[in-house]
This record gives C-alpha cells, structure tokens and sequence, in this order.
C-alpha cells in the first residue's frame, strides 16, 4: 500500500510541477493567446537491422505537423533525421539534421535548418522512467546567420499498476538562445514547452501518447510573448 501510495505521488508532483509552469506563464496579461494542435510521428531503431556489426548505431527519424489560429491555419512543419550511437543501455549520443519549413500569418515563409548534437539518458525508477535529453542546435535563419540554441527536456513515463499498458507522461522542454542575430532576436530565454497526458502501448514496437502541451514563446526583443494551448498527438515507433 505504501509503495503505491508513492508511486502515485510521484507521479502527481511531476504533473504538478507542470501545471505550475503553465500557470506562471498565465499569469502575465500582455501574453498572446493562441490554440492549435501538434501532431508528430517518430522512428528510432538499431542499425543491426542493416548490419549485426552495427548493433550499437541507432537511427532517429521524426516528422510533425503544426496547427496554430484555432486550428485553421497550417504554419509549421518539421522533418528530422540523426544517427546515434549508444553508450549503453542508457546513454545515447546523436548528430542530427532538422528542415523547419515556417509561413506564419502576415509574414513570409521561412524555411530554416539545424543542425546539432544531442545526448540522451535514460533512467528507470521504481516510480516510473526518468529521461533527458540536451540538445545543442545550430539553428540556419537567413543568409550566413546562424543562432546557437541549446534545449534541455526532462521527460517521465509512469505505467498504471492497473493497467501496465495505459501510462501518465509529463516533460517540459526549455530552450535558450546563446547568441544575438538580426533574425532570431536578442540572446537569452526563447521559449519552454511543457506536456502532460496519457500514453498506451500497443506492443514492444507501437505506442501512442495525447495531451495538453503548452508553448511560451519570447520574442526577438523579449517583449511581446505567446503562449499557445495545444493538444498534441505522437506515435512512436521501434524497429
């Protein structure tokens, strides 16, 4: 009784700690709303599939789909793709690309690309799976400008004791410019993301995840922020 006593506090202060980050980013009156939808598909598996000598390579994969304008404007969408290598059943190092494709409403379209390393850690507890992720972008914009982006997202998964299958998922992801460009505004704090929802397992290799994620974007200048309401929707897929 005890045990699952913890395992569900644990779970409710990840939550918790989510909905607090949402609520500091209300609270601020001059903050644009907006509501849309994200929709992601992401594929990640071992290179042995090709070699059995590659067995420690992995491969990532990943395409999204972005609503913004009450879900009637399409105005982003994102293509990824990295090699990796693991360190160990828990490490992982990647070298990634990213193709950004952007047409807000009243500007012109942009179409930016990253490049980046990442590391990934994964860390079961008895609570549930703890994950991080750091990523370091090299973020394209116009002409030879080039922005430096780190992002740092903390990620746990918690499997229902009644039904393993069904999980509660909480992450927040945190983005920071290192550097000031013309473009891609005034260095400092860019935007953070936070999610909470469900997610269920269909098998080893297929699971699906949907849930509120709240956007809280800066501006080139730190002057005018957005902060968008979405419903997100990932397949993830093993191979």
């Amino acid at each position: 009784m005890i045990k699952k006593k913890i395992k569900a506090l644990g779970g409710a202060m990840l939550l918790l700690s989510s909905a607090f980050i949402l609520a500091d980013a209300t609270a601020d009156d001059d903050v644009f709303q907006d509501s849309g939808s994200w929709l992601q598909v992401v594929g990640e598996g071992s290179l042995k599939t090709i070699d059995p000598s590659l067995e420690k390579g992995r491969i990532w994969v990943e395409g999204q789909s972005r609503f913004d304008n009450d879900w009637n404007h399409w105005y982003q969408g994102m293509v990824r793709a990295a090699v990796g290598y693991s360190l160990s059943d828990r490490a992982t190092v990647w070298a990634g690309y990213t193709w950004l494709p952007t047409q807000n409403l009243g500007k012109s379209y942009v179409s930016q690309q990253d490049v980046w390393p990442a590391f990934r850690y994964v860390m079961p507890t008895r609570l549930g799976t703890l994950s991080f992720r750091t990523m370091v972008e090299s973020n394209f914009l116009q002409g030879s400008e080039v922005r430096v982006r780190p992002r740092q997202m903390i990620r746990f998964m918690h499997p229902l004791q009644a039904e393993p299958r069904l999980s509660l998922i909480a992450w927040d992801e945190f983005f920071v410019r290192l550097n000031s460009t013309p473009y891609g505004g005034q260095s400092g704090f860019d935007q953070n993301r936070a999610f909470a929802g469900l997610g269920w397992s269909f098998n080893n290799n297929i699971r699906a995840e949907a849930g509120y994620m709240n956007q809280y974007l800066d501006d080139a200048t730190h002057t005018n922020n957005t902060m968008r309401n979405l419903i997100m929707g990932s397949v993830f897929i093993n191979f």
